[in-house]
């Protein structure tokens, strides 16, 4: 299982810095920061933007592997956007993982002016979205027209340090979106059942993340690529519990999640309060041992 952590852009570089490298320090393969112009309860506190965060985080460490979980459509433009990814896979050294996803419909949906986008429409952006920018990450120019987007002999040299692009982290749990994670991705996300309310314990958890792996298996070889290929990543929090109690509590939650398939579990940062509450002493001998 390789494990990996997230910590919320809620420090002062002053601070966190110190957080990133403890990250390294325990031995976390990948870290992530979530991408969004405000977020939940943070929308009137300190909250950073995602790719100066992550930057930084890349000058401080050494080896862990950095990433967005996840990137949206929902302020971001494929163009732009692959510019600051080439940057900061150079800077990293050839650690970045995007991680990518459809958004939702909190505060990033409408603070640029628009309204706010159905279902349908969003499913629809984030295709797009995904198709453009795997173009213009791979391409040395890239000219398109869609119903959404658009590139105009777009450039991003030098290119991606990670050949042939930057790995995609592609969160899905409708078929649709599965079918993105399938044709794009080298690592599928998930963080549960958005139809259930509540926080899933290990069993229940492990249970819904099997039923998912099954269905996204089947798009797998409907589109002709070997399911084993794609990574299996579930992101713990706010539908999944962690397992963060105790030492003998995390071990029986990865080794559940192990044995449906899972193959990357990401946890995030304690903090005094919530969201993500835990206790900092219990979270470093758990990823000390």
């Amino acid at each position: 299982m390789h494990l990996g952590v997230l910590i919320l852009p809620e420090f002062p570089w002053a601070t966190a810095q110190a957080v990133w490298r403890r990250a390294e320090e325990l031995g976390f393969e990948h870290a992530w920061t979530y991408d969004h112009l405000a977020w939940q309860s943070f929308r009137d506190a300190t909250w950073f933007a995602a790719v100066p965060t992550l930057t930084a985080a890349a000058m401080a460490t050494k080896r862990i592997r950095l990433g967005t979980l996840v990137a949206s459509p929902n302020f971001r433009h494929p163009v732009p956007f692959a510019k600051e990814l080439v940057a900061l896979d150079d800077i990293s050294g050839g650690r970045l993982t995007l991680g990518i996803g459809a958004g939702s419909s909190g505060w990033d949906a409408t603070m640029l002016g628009q309204a706010a986008w159905s279902p349908g429409e969003r499913a629809s952006r984030f295709a797009e979205f995904v198709k453009l920018l795997d173009q213009v990450l791979r391409e040395p120019a890239t000219s398109y027209q869609g119903q959404y987007y658009t590139a105009n002999e777009a450039r991003t040299y030098p290119g991606c340090v990670q050949q042939p692009r930057i790995p995609f982290a592609i969160a899905a749990t409708g078929l649709r979106g599965m079918r993105l994670a399938a044709t794009y991705g080298q690592i599928w996300v998930t963080n549960g059942d958005r139809t259930r309310e509540g926080k899933m314990d290990a069993k229940e958890g492990a249970n819904v993340v099997r039923e998912q792996i099954a269905r996204l298996n089947d798009v797998c070889v409907q589109l002709g690529r070997d399911p084993a290929s794609l990574r299996r990543l579930v992101l713990s929090g706010p539908r999944l519990d962690g397992g963060l109690v105790s030492v003998e509590a995390f071990r029986d939650t990865i080794g559940r999640y192990a044995e449906v398939g899972v193959t990357d579990f990401v946890v995030h940062w304690p903090r005094p309060d919530q969201p993500y509450v835990a206790d900092l002493a219990t979270f470093e001998r758990i990823f000390s041992c």
